[in-house]
């Protein structure tokens, strides 16, 4: 009987490189994303690797949304193996012009909604005597930046949850670990690039690596392939059993200094 992923966020970016390596593997997929076409991009990656699928867009801004997400899953594919709690939104601003509604979205859809989904989650995989939780921090739950006290806050509100979480966990077979990469390459980041150009008046080379590598060791930007094998192993592996309560760095060095 194929195992089954739930993935929040998994219509775009590192969240959808995860949900193709888990489909890859067999896995159904719990698809959920507010992207328009989000519901065709869960199928045909469904379609591509012969797996069953359900796409939600639970708006992870709204608890009873969430509830329902995991109960449809649950209902659907009867247990949940796999949870990933990866969907985030950030915003920039000193503390003291920080718009407080865009504090309260930050820290609901990066580390409210966690908690939301995993409470939902938990008892199945407690009474199935497994479960592999992977919580989506950053290298800003390790340390911090200017500008970022929202995400900041929330990143290392995700490490204290995937800590007890792996406390609460383990006896019953559950690990939970959270990664916390560095500057990924996705579409968001991308996005970036010609604002940053312009307000730096830097050409795209030196915004990339005086800007957005600036921290990396490594001098270049992290795969969302790189973190989705990173999760997997965690998630798939058997080499992994007893992993549990950590917060991988994957940033390029970011963290070491």
């Amino acid at each position: 009987m194929a195992k089954t992923a739930l993935i929040t966020g998994s219509t775009s970016g590192i969240g959808l490189a995860t949900a193709k390596a888990f489909a890859a593997k067999g896995y159904n997929i719990v698809f959920n994303g507010l992207e328009e076409n989000g519901a065709e991009i869960a199928a045909s990656v469904a379609k591509e690797y012969n797996v069953d699928y359900i796409f939600s867009p639970a708006n992870m801004l709204k608890p009873e949304e969430i509830k329902q997400l995991a109960t449809e899953a649950l209902a659907k594919f009867g247990s949940i193996e796999v949870l990933m709690n990866n969907a985030g939104i950030q915003f920039v601003s000193p503390i003291e012009d920080f718009p407080d509604d865009k504090w309260d979205a930050i820290i609901a859809i990066n580390l409210t909604a966690a908690f939301h989904l995993t409470k939902a989650i938990l008892p199945s995989m407690k009474a199935n005597k497994f479960g592999r939780i992977i919580n989506i921090s950053s290298a800003h739950g390790l340390i911090a930046s200017p500008f970022k006290s929202a995400y900041v806050a929330a990143k290392h509100g995700i490490i204290g949850l995937t800590k007890v979480t792996a406390l609460e966990g383990g006896e019953f077979g559950i690990t939970c670990n959270a990664i916390c990469p560095g500057y990924v390459h996705t579409p968001i980041v991308d996005k970036q690039i010609p604002d940053q150009m312009k307000a730096h008046n830097m050409t795209k080379e030196e915004v990339i690596n005086k800007v957005f590598l600036a921290e990396h060791a490594i001098k270049d930007f992290i795969s969302v392939e790189t973190i989705a094998e990173s999760i997997l192993f965690l998630a798939d592996s058997a080499a992994a059993a007893t992993i549990t309560g950590i917060a991988l760095p994957l940033d390029a060095g970011w963290t070491a200094h």
